[in-house]
């Protein structure tokens, strides 16, 4: 009944893997202090580009999707006016990055820390479904160019934190030809699709051809915390180019022994955390086809839920699913259903029921559900919301709500 977070219980291949991270306690900035590492991580690479689609590519491993969504703006930031990195932003050009209003808020973070500026984060409204409109997007680009700025990374957010909103990538290629953008896919959270061919197909068309990839192997697929991928494509010197500062003499050298290079010199941080073992561990273990059956089956319980919400005389979608997020609440009249669902969400925290996050979607509070455990079945769907339904009856029934608002009834005691 654990459904708060994207993340549960790690696979049992990721417990052994961090084990023995712990227990050699090496870094995995250099290969000769962690050459098996270096190995794993660089096949572990090589494999997701592949299933990417990206050709001529590079990738790294990072402290989770807000730090690689970070590496991704900063990379295109530097690759689109090289001057910067010696010079900085002053007297340059203006730079914007647009990005969906429902993105997550690595984004405002990472335009923070790399000193474009809050106003240069322009946030594209969106459908009903949680995707940016690409009419509004072409818009708010056309206004930053006619103002003499440069739009110079657009994100494509694949599974947005609280809706599950996946925007067009094919929309968003065809505006990237005309005003050249470097156009990064966010997929922490939904980006798993991409290895199920049926949901790639569904939600990921496109992917092929964008810039940039990032997604969490800790969430969906069950990794032990932290085990994060960013993929860039056609480049194989874009992280060397843009990252990399200073002198590391001291630590990285030219030898390539092996022909592996350190993996440290095109980092943002110096010290690297043998990430790769659990993630090799937990590839070999499950392959490609057990951890699209796990996505498949995670949106076959979503599907369900979805039903068992539509079936209820007491519970209500507040906006459409569109993946793999129920967003949904509990009946009662307004302008007490914000206050009445909080107050029920922590009564079901409090007591041990079940834990649910929550969000505001055009300001009504949303339960997220989120269906990530490998072991969870329909039967556990009706038993969450058995104990919702119960518990929200008895809070009614403690503390009686008006019964009736305009006519409408809307729950029946």
């Amino acid at each position: 009944m654990f459904v708060n977070r994207m993340w549960v219980g790690a696979n049992l291949p990721s417990i052994v893997g961090e084990m023995i991270a712990a227990v050699t306690n090496t870094s995995a900035c250099t290969y000769e202090s962690a050459p098996v590492s270096t190995l794993m991580e660089r096949y572990m690479i090589g494999q997701m580009l592949e299933i990417a689609g990206f050709t001529g590519g590079e990738g790294q491993m990072t402290t989770g999707s807000s730090n690689a969504n970070m590496i991704a703006m900063m990379t295109a930031r530097n690759l689109a006016d090289m001057p910067i990195k010696q010079r900085g932003l002053f007297g340059r050009q203006k730079l914007f990055a647009l990005v969906g209003a429902d993105a997550h808020y690595s984004m405002d973070r990472a335009a923070n820390i790399l000193g474009l500026g809050a106003d240069q984060l322009v946030k594209v409204e969106l459908d009903p479904y949680g995707a940016m409109i690409p009419a509004e997007l072409e818009w708010a680009l056309e206004r930053i160019v006619s103002a003499g700025g440069r739009p110079f990374f657009v994100v494509a957010t694949a599974g947005t934190t609280v809706r599950g909103g996946f925007d067009s990538i094919t929309d968003l290629l065809v505006l990237r030809q005309k005003y050249g953008f470097w156009l990064h896919v966010d997929g922490a959270w939904g980006g798993v699709a991409v290895f199920s061919p049926r949901l790639r197909d569904k939600y990921l068309q496109g992917l092929e051809e964008a810039d940039s990839f990032t997604f969490d192997f800790h969430k969906m697929l069950g990794s032990a915390l932290m085990c994060n991928v960013l993929l860039v494509n056609r480049r194989s010197d874009a992280f060397a180019r843009g990252l990399s500062a200073g002198d590391g003499s001291y630590l990285f050298r030219n030898e390539n022994v092996d022909g592996m290079e350190d993996l440290g010199a095109v980092s943002l941080q110096c010290g690297r955390r043998v990430d790769s073992l659990k993630w090799f561990l937990d590839w070999k273990f499950f392959g490609r086809e057990g951890l699209a059956r796990r996505v498949e089956k995670n949106l076959e319980l979503c599907e369900y839920a979805e039903e068992v919400v539509a079936a209820s005389d007491l519970l209500e979608l507040v906006v459409p699913r569109t993946s793999f997020n129920v967003c949904f609440r509990f009946k009662v009249p307004e302008p007490a259903s914000n206050s009445f669902n909080l107050a029920l969400r922590e009564a079901l925290h409090r007591e041990g029921v079940s834990f649910i996050g929550v969000g505001y979607i055009d300001g009504k509070l949303a339960m997220r559900l989120l269906l990530t455990n490998p072991a969870a079945e329909k039967r556990d769907v009706d038993a969450f919301f058995a104990g919702l339904i119960a518990k929200g009856s008895q809070l009614l029934q403690e503390k009686p709500l008006p019964a009736v608002v305009g006519g409408f009834c809307p729950v029946s005691l």
